[in-house]
């Protein structure tokens, strides 16, 4: 019982920690302004990890269109949970010796744990904005809510929208895509 509630609030913690750097990346991509939420909470909680790698990135890399310390950032934590999930589960099951087994020959495995874990956040980040999209543009089409998640959906909608023909005057690309995020997300398991 006590590993499932450390495991996740481990989750919980890395969940938020890589969903703001990916968040960060994506709106920095779209030029969406961060001196307005959710880019202020967004800078707040990644600020300490992505503003140092920044600064060691080469200048063309770190001035291109796309964030790469914010997606470095995310990688890097995705990479930093794998590692201390594999950490606490070998401590609390094995003791001491399971953490001293830990080796080389886990890397790969922390490799590919990483990245799951990053793709899956990348999915559930992007399945919230959608959803949350979709109901706004039905509660509060006019407001600057659904301005900024349109802005954040729109380059995700924009091809499904040119295949799916609107039905009664209803826009299902958000339904469509939800459920393409969601079989994703059934695939990383």
């Amino acid at each position: 019982m006590l590993i499932r509630i450390l495991a996740f609030l481990l989750e919980t913690l890395f969940f938020v920690l890589i969903g703001a750097t990916l968040l960060r990346a994506w709106m920095n991509y779209l030029r969406i302004n961060m001196r307005a939420q959710p880019g202020i909470f967004v800078m707040a909680v990644s600020d300490w990890i992505v503003k140092p790698l920044r600064r060691v990135l080469p200048v063309a890399v770190a001035q291109s269109r796309v964030d790469w310390a914010s997606v470095l950032a995310a990688f890097v934590l995705a990479l930093l949970y794998a590692l201390l999930g594999a950490l606490l589960i070998g401590a609390l099951s094995g003791g001491l010796q399971a953490m001293a087994d830990l080796n080389l020959m886990l890397l790969p495995a922390l490799l590919l744990a990483g990245l799951k874990m990053l793709l899956r956040v990348a999915l559930q980040v992007a399945f919230v904005a959608v959803l949350a999209f979709a109901i706004i543009s039905w509660v509060q089409p006019g407001s600057a809510m659904y301005v900024l998640l349109g802005r954040l959906t729109e380059p995700l909608l924009a091809p499904l929208r040119r295949v799916i023909p609107q039905i009664g005057g209803v826009d299902l690309s958000a339904l469509v895509l939800l459920l393409l995020l969601q079989i994703g997300l059934m695939v990383l398991g």
